[in-house]
C-alpha cells in the first residue's frame, strides 16, 4: 500500500502566509513587502504563495482581513475578562473595550494601527487594492456600537435624544484619529484614553452605567 498523503489544512496554510506578510510588513513597511519576502518569512516557496494568493493585492487584502479579525477577537477577549469578574457587563463596557483596543498602546495594537492605516493610504492611489471589504468591516463595528448605545438608551443610562448611529460613527472615527495621533506623537496613550473616557461619560452619564 502506498502512503496516504497528508491532508493539507488550506485555511491554516493561508493564515500562515498572511501572518508572515503581517510580520514582514511590520518591519519593512507594507509598501515594501512583496510576495518573495513573504514566502521567505513563511518558509514556503513563492509558487505556494501564488497558489493561495494569485496576486500581491489579494494577499494584502486577506492579511488585512485577518488583522481585522484579530482586532475583533482581542476586543471580545476584553469583554469576556470583564464577565469573569462576576459584575454585569454594561453597554458602556462593550464600547470601551472596542475603542480601547483601537489604541496603539502595545506592540500588537501598534502593528494593527500602522498596517491598517498604511493599507488604507495605499488603496487611495492604487485601484488594485480593494477597500470595500475593509469598509464593510468598519461598518460592522459601527453597527455593534450603535446597538450598544440603543441598549443604553433602553436601560436609561444613555440620553434618549442622542442619535445612536451618528454617535457610533463619531466614536469610531474619533478612535481612528486618536490612533494616528498616538502613532505620530501628538497624543500620549493616556491622553487618548482620557478622550475616550470623556466621551463615554457624556454618552453614559448615569452612574450605574459607568
Amino acid at each position: 500500500m502506498g502512503r496516504v498523503p497528508k491532508r493539507v489544512d488550506h485555511e491554516e496554510r493561508r493564515r500562515q502566509i498572511a501572518d508572515a506578510l503581517l510580520r514582514t510588513a511590520a518591519t519593512r513597511g507594507l509598501h515594501a513587502t512583496g510576495m518573495r519576502e513573504v514566502a521567505a518569512e513563511a518558509g514556503v516557496s513563492l509558487r505556494l504563495v501564488q497558489y493561495y494568493f494569485g496576486t500581491k493585492e489579494e494577499l494584502l487584502l486577506s492579511a488585512m482581513q485577518y488583522l481585522a479579525a484579530q482586532f475583533s477577537q482581542r476586543a471580545l477577549a476584553r469583554i469576556n475578562r470583564l464577565k469573569e469578574t462576576g459584575n454585569p457587563v454594561t453597554p458602556r463596557d462593550v464600547i470601551a473595550a472596542i475603542l480601547t483596543e483601537g489604541l496603539p498602546a502595545d506592540d500588537e495594537r501598534r502593528t494593527f494601527t500602522v498596517l491598517y492605516t498604511a493599507y488604507f493610504a495605499l488603496s487611495l492611489t492604487d485601484p488594485a487594492l480593494a477597500i470595500a471589504p475593509l469598509v464593510r468591516n468598519s461598518a460592522a463595528v459601527i453597527d455593534v456600537v450603535a446597538a450598544q448605545l440603543r441598549a443604553g438608551q433602553a436601560a436609561g443610562g444613555t440620553p434618549a435624544g442622542l442619535d445612536p448611529d451618528l454617535e457610533a460613527v463619531s466614536l469610531l472615527t474619533m478612535s481612528a484619529g486618536l490612533g494616528t495621533s498616538v502613532l505620530g506623537g501628538q497624543s500620549s496613550v493616556e491622553q487618548a484614553q482620557a478622550v475616550i473616557d470623556y466621551n463615554l461619560d457624556r454618552l453614559f452619564p448615569h452612574p450605574s452605567q459607568r
